[in-house]
């Protein structure tokens, strides 16, 4: 059964509730919600969609990367929800697995809530038909003493175990940060 509006709203209320001082941050997320419900899961809607990704944390402190193909940028593993993944937080495992290899097994993670939700402008992309729209992403935190990555090389061109340091600036770096401490 796919992840309904209804499922969002829920992880969103409560991320809010342990993050309020990012109302701002999510108002596009929360007005998407209330325009087009069940469909905000879809990767063919484009006034936003979400998407669900993994801040991979190692005990010496550093977070996997990986090189986006088509973006041509150093990114956390993740990409869209499909209509088979019973929650945001599995959609993030079956991501992290279908990039990396890393099974879903080989990591703990760090709560029920996101770790950091992120709304990002994607580019068009005429070759899929796709006009440039929003990602609501939601980072989960999961730990591993996992090394070995085998990448899905379609989406992904290389991998790398940076510190936590090296994220960029922002509640997600800082949340890593705590975390690895």
């Amino acid at each position: 059964m796919p992840i309904t509006a209804l499922q969002v709203r829920e992880t969103v209320d409560a991320y809010l509730a342990e993050y309020p001082d990012e109302w701002a941050a999510l108002s596009a997320l929360v007005a998407t919600l209330g325009r087009v419900g069940d469909s905000v899961t879809s990767r063919k809607e484009f006034h936003g969609h979400t998407t669900a990704g993994a801040a991979v944390l190692r005990p010496d402190g550093c977070v996997l990367t990986i090189e986006h193909r088509a973006l041509r940028t150093w990114l956390l593993p993740g990409g869209h929800i499909e209509d088979d993944d019973p929650t945001l937080m599995d959609a993030a495992l079956r991501e992290l697995a279908e990039e990396t290899g890393i099974s879903p097994y080989r990591v703990t993670p760090e709560g029920g809530l996101p770790l950091h939700i992120d709304t990002h402008a994607i580019p068009a992309n005429p070759a899929k038909g796709e006009p440039e729209h929003l990602h609501f992403d939601f980072r989960y935190l999961f730990r591993t003493t996992a090394d070995l990555v085998e990448l899905q090389e379609e989406e992904v061109t290389a991998y790398s175990w940076r510190p936590a340091r090296t994220l960029a600036a922002g509640p997600l770096r800082t949340r890593v940060m705590n975390a690895a401490r």
